[in-house]
Order: structure tokens, then C-alpha cells, then sequence
């Protein structure tokens, strides 16, 4: 039994939700997403609630219920309110240069990285904290996605700890070669 699954989604206001063929469409005032899902399950809306119920009790079709449940939560957090991502940029002389859906960043290599985010998505950098890019958008998969590859361009190395990490993010630090001793 899936206690995820069971869970009705709020439909948050601001937010219109519209089922035809097992396609969700979602919009509200930040845009609009779309998403098929399996036709093993019976989503229904009522009363500004999305309830999720399977048709059988397959392994896969209760993998799917609270998958189900999530991504349609998400569709409507991320049409209402955004999702974002803080990356934070660490090191001497590493630093980025957004511009809506383009971003710059000097990582220490010969040449510049320049990333084109997908439709969507946009950056700016953190006006409170120094050196931390902002990763925007109302796909939270898609948030995620472009936030793990400006990541994978220069992952922190555990000796110094520089390059690019998440927000928060404990990158676990080694001791340095050690003199040896006589």
C-alpha cells in the first residue's frame, strides 16, 4: 500500500489542473506544464483535490502511484511558485556571469565555459551571497538537470575544496601528502 500515493494532491489556487487521456496539463500565473501518465491509474479531480487510485496491484503500477502523486505536487508547485537550485562557486579566480538563459563561467581553464540553459530556465546570482548562481524554472527536473551539469563542469576536489558545489553541500576533505618522516 502505497501511503504516498494515498495522499491527495491540494490543487493550490492560482493553479488550473486538466485531465484528458491520462495527460495532466497544469498552468498558472509562472507558465505551463504538461505530463502523460500510465494508463494504470485512475486520476481524478474533485473539489480542488487530485486523488490517484490503481486499477490493479501489479509491482509496477504501485511503483507508480507515488511517483504519480509527487510529480503531479510538483507540477503544481512548480507552475504556482518556482522551483530553484544554489550552486556556490569556490575558488580563486572562479567566478560566473549570468545573462537570463546563458551562463559564463571562468573555471580555471584555458577558455570560458559558456552554458545555454533549455526553455525555461534562467540564472542570476545571489545578491545576499557572494559567488552563488541561482538556477530557476518551473520544471523541477529540468531545475534539477542544468543545475547538475554547471556542477559536473568543475566538481569540488577534495583537497582545497574548489570548484562547484550545492548550496550546503559537505564535500568530505582529504590531508595533503605528509612529509615523511626519519
Amino acid at each position: 500500500m502505497s501511503r504516498i500515493g494515498n495522499k491527495p494532491v491540494d490543487i493550490i489556487s492560482g493553479a488550473q489542473v486538466e485531465m484528458n487521456d491520462n495527460v495532466a496539463t497544469v498552468k498558472g500565473p509562472k507558465g505551463e506544464l504538461k505530463r502523460e501518465f500510465s494508463k494504470d491509474l485512475n486520476i481524478e479531480i474533485a473539489e480542488n483535490k487530485i486523488t490517484i487510485t490503481r486499477k490493479n496491484d501489479l509491482k509496477t503500477t504501485r511503483a507508480l502511484h507515488g511517483l504519480t502523486r509527487n510529480l503531479l505536487a510538483n507540477m503544481i508547485e512548480g507552475v504556482t511558485k518556482g522551483f530553484e537550485k544554489k550552486l556556490e562557486i569556490i575558488g580563486v579566480g572562479y567566478r560566473a556571469a549570468p545573462n537570463k538563459n546563458k551562463i559564463n563561467l571562468t573555471l580555471g581553464f584555458s577558455h570560458p565555459v559558456e552554458y545555454t540553459a533549455p526553455v525555461g530556465i534562467e540564472f542570476k546570482m545571489d545578491p545576499d551571497l557572494k559567488n552563488v548562481i541561482v538556477v530557476m524554472g518551473i520544471d523541477n527536473q529540468v531545475v534539477g538537470e542544468v543545475a547538475a551539469k554547471i556542477r559536473s563542469y568543475r566538481k569540488p576536489e577534495p583537497y582545497k575544496g574548489k570548484g562547484i558545489r550545492y548550496l550546503g553541500e559537505h564535500v568530505v576533505r582529504k590531508a595533503g601528502k605528509a612529509a615523511a618522516s626519519k
